[in-house]
């Protein structure tokens, strides 16, 4: 039989500050949908995210606070 085995999340140490969800939905201009699927696999990390992003080519839509 064939055995449904549960994702198990790695442990990471978090790379700069925390995204909220709607925060990356904003500035990626990403749906709810997709922008959780994303935040659910890598995690709220918004090095982590901001990395994914310009590996998938998508610039931000809005300017990041942070870095001005």
């Amino acid at each position: 039989m064939t055995e449904i085995r549960e994702k198990e999340r790695r442990n990471r140490t978090m790379r700069g500050r925390p995204y909220s969800l709607a925060e990356f939905m904003a500035k990626y201009d990403l749906s709810e949908q997709e922008a959780g699927d994303l935040y659910t696999r890598f995690g709220p990390s918004s090095v982590e995210l901001d990395l994914l992003m310009a590996a998938k080519r998508r610039i931000p839509a809005l300017p990041d606070p942070v870095a001005e």
